[in-house]
């Protein structure tokens, strides 16, 4: 049922050691935020935000103060960021540091901001390890596996942590979850840009917008979803449990708001109107205060599986596939962990657990096909400490990806 996927991730470092734990306010009163992943305009944006010392009450108390840059060479949308973003952090004030164990040291909680969902499990795990709270900007990860992999740690470490888009906390939505003006809610058509990045499933990476528009709406308990779609339009069509049905038109080309259409027992509304970051970051701050995740984990996955679910059904030429089966299809995955580290010559170091080779980078296509008869899913993870230049980081890259083109769906 589940094409062969390679997941690529890639972290810059090599993981530390376990950390100490320590989940209290800093010594001055203040709760200090760590960012990682300065790649995307978020990251800007949420600095701004609570840092201004005029900012609203719920901010008091709450800093910025350090970053992993972090960056993704086989993503234009991550790299081509990093640089600028970096910059803008070092002029806010922080503190840029080379490592997340490092950062994780220095900070009472983390915001994980990097733009490319595939890093996201790796770089949650020091953050899990130090006993930190943790929030996931979207996508929370490159896989519907990963997501449940990222819930599964923090739940075994007792690690708060969650995830969400901007768009649940527009008011007109949350007014529409917590006391519908229109009565029962038996339909939603929600409407959002969903361009494609070919390193994420299709509606992963932009698509999460409108997807979680229409969740907010209609609740956690969708069971099934059809999809089709052309090169400018995805539809994919959700059924609830109480038989309310939800639609997603993600737009590729023309007009794309960010708009939702919900009907009811007394009439039919237009709800949108983005009110920006401020509103996610209040519940953000909120969390950090409290621990509680003020989205349940379970509608989180569903948001996950609803996408994962609509690329099974397109593939499939538009069947309706229940959320359920891509769920267990994701758990019984199999995964083969590959550790790639980068040296000074024109090798690598192949390291999959059973055995650790020296090879050059043109046999990795080799190991990968090799690997594949026995595996669902390779997935990556780049040291790159001999720090080898980024034309050569995307040989390697270059090497990964083509093993399985035709089903390389990151």
């Amino acid at each position: 049922m589940f094409k062969f996927m390679i997941r690529l991730t890639c972290v810059m470092t090599a993981i530390a050691a376990t950390l100490s734990v320590s989940s209290a306010f800093s010594a001055d009163g203040t709760f200090k935020l760590g960012v990682i992943g300065a790649t995307t305009s978020h990251v800007p944006a949420f600095i701004k935000t609570i840092n201004d010392p005029n900012a609203q009450e719920i901010f008091q108390g709450f800093e910025i103060v350090g970053v992993f840059p972090g960056g993704v060479p086989d993503n234009a949308d991550s790299w081509d960021r990093v640089q600028g973003y970096t910059r803008e952090c070092e002029a806010a004030g922080l503190t840029v540091y080379k490592t997340i164990e490092e950062l994780v040291q220095n900070v009472d909680g983390i915001l994980l901001e990097s733009v490319d969902g595939r890093v996201h499990l790796e770089q949650a795990k020091p953050v899990i390890a130090a006993k930190k709270p943790l929030y996931i900007d979207k996508p929370l990860g490159g896989s519907l596996r990963d997501v449940l992999d990222i819930f599964a740690l923090c739940e075994e470490n007792d690690v708060p942590v969650f995830s969400c888009s901007s768009l649940r906390y527009v008011k007109a939505y949350q007014e529409m979850r917590e006391n519908s003006p229109i009565g029962e809610i038996f339909g939603a058509d929600a409407t959002s840009p969903a361009p494609l990045n070919p390193r994420h499933p299709s509606l992963y990476w932009y698509g999460i917008h409108g997807v979680e528009s229409l969740f907010t709406v209609l609740g956690p308990d969708c069971v099934s979803v059809s999809r089709t779609g052309t090169t400018t339009t995805d539809v994919a069509v959700g059924v609830w449990e109480n038989k309310a049905m939800g639609t997603f038109r993600g737009i590729r080309k023309g007009a794309a708001p960010y708009t939702c259409r919900v009907f009811g027992e007394k009439g039919f509304v237009n709800v949108g109107d983005y009110e920006g970051y401020e509103p996610m970051l209040v519940e953000i701050c909120k969390f950090f205060k409290t621990g509680v995740a003020p989205v349940d984990k379970q509608e989180t996955i569903n948001i996950y599986a609803f996408m994962t679910a609509a690329d099974m059904s397109r593939r499939e030429k538009g069947k309706s596939i229940k959320l359920e089966e891509a769920i267990e299809a994701a758990k019984e995955e199999k995964i083969l962990t590959v550790n790639i580290k980068t040296t000074a010559t024109s090798e690598v170091v192949w390291n999959d657990g059973s055995e650790e080779k020296t090879i050059e980078y043109e046999e990795l296509h080799e190991l990968v096909e090799n690997a594949l008869e026995d595996y669902d899913t390779v997935r990556f993870i780049l040291d790159n400490t001999a720090d080898i230049p980024f034309d050569t980081l995307q040989k390697i890259f270059n090497e990964l990806s083509d093993a399985q083109l035709a089903n390389y769906i990151y």
